[in-house]
């Protein structure tokens, strides 16, 4: 039985009983504006788009002031060797279990001395093709698995940004250098929701003659303060341009907790690695991560990772 009718039902009940009701005409009348409510609520859901199978953008069933939807290819993510939650257990996903324990326990607080913005987590590299970005994406989504914690992913290779080519997002559109600019700029519309429930992406916004001088001012201290206290669960992670190629990567290393350092194993020279370190002193915080790196296998697993 119908709404309608069961609405029907108990009206003649009603005026049985001696209690007055609408006539029929009145009745008709309202079942008919409920029946146009109905079939336009319907319509209006069904012109929402969805996400596609093949993980195109989409723009995601939720207020215009939020963040929009796009749904990451994750079979070829795991194709190109990148951690995904679908695929739990491979040798990949061991690796970075083991890379973000010491970053998270940091981020949580759990050192006998707490560190400023221990959330904050900058990965770079000396210079480029050292696996910087697949560094970062990796060991956000294996952070996204966690019962505790949520991810935010940056884009802050405000030069060359890589987080569109690997992860398919959308190349243009505002985001970190837009919210420097301006006080009235809305971050949650620059944010990317994306299908790892737990991962959202920020992209590197429209580009800027002045990025360095925008990541230097107080514009970016206060977002940055703002980002990091906001959800006390979330770690930020953003993926910086090399060290020694540009100097945004210097200035954005001076407000980070920690900073994961990436070097490709038997390829990046010793010099430049401790000049690249000598650029970040100042933060608290520096770990090394080898690319590449060849090692026995233990056991079913072994801990040494190709970049693709």
């Amino acid at each position: 039985m119908s709404v309608i009718e069961k609405a029907a039902k108990r009206l003649e009940e009603l005026r049985r009983a001696g209690i007055e009701v609408p006539s029929e005409t009145e009745q008709s009348a309202a079942s008919s504006r409920f029946q146009s409510t109905a079939d336009a609520a319907l319509a209006t859901s069904r012109a929402l788009p969805s996400p596609s199978a093949n993980g195109a953008s989409v723009i995601s069933k939720v207020p215009s002031s939020a963040a929009t939807f796009f749904g990451l290819d994750l079979a070829k993510l795991a194709k190109d060797g990148f951690v995904t939650p679908d695929i739990p257990r491979s040798r990949i996903a061991d690796e970075f279990r083991i890379v973000k324990r010491p970053l998270i326990a940091n981020a949580s607080g759990k050192r006998a001395q707490p560190l400023k913005n221990a959330n904050l987590i900058m990965v770079t590299s000396a210079v480029p093709g050292e696996g910087k970005t697949f560094s970062a994406v990796n060991l956000a989504m294996s952070i996204a698995t966690e019962l505790d914690q949520t991810v935010l992913l940056v884009d802050a290779d405000v030069a060359r940004p890589s987080l569109p080519r690997v992860l398919g997002t959308p190349s243009a559109g505002k985001g970190l250098l837009d919210a420097l600019q301006s006080k009235s700029f809305d971050l949650g519309r620059a944010l990317i929701r994306t299908n790892v429930e737990k991962l959202t992406v920020l992209p590197s916004g429209t580009p800027h003659a002045n990025a360095t001088e925008l990541l230097a001012s107080d514009a970016m201290v206060k977002l940055l303060d703002e980002m990091a206290n906001r959800y006390s669960d979330r770690i930020i992670i953003f993926d910086s341009p090399p060290l020694l190629v540009t100097t945004e990567a210097r200035v954005l290393a001076t407000l980070m907790g920690q900073i994961l350092f990436v070097v490709r194993a038997e390829s990046t020279l010793q010099s430049d690695v401790k000049r690249a370190l000598g650029t970040i002193e100042a933060c608290p915080v520096k770990l090394v991560l080898f690319n590449q790196a060849r090692t026995v296998a233990q056991g079913a697993y072994g801990y040494g990772y190709g970049y693709h």
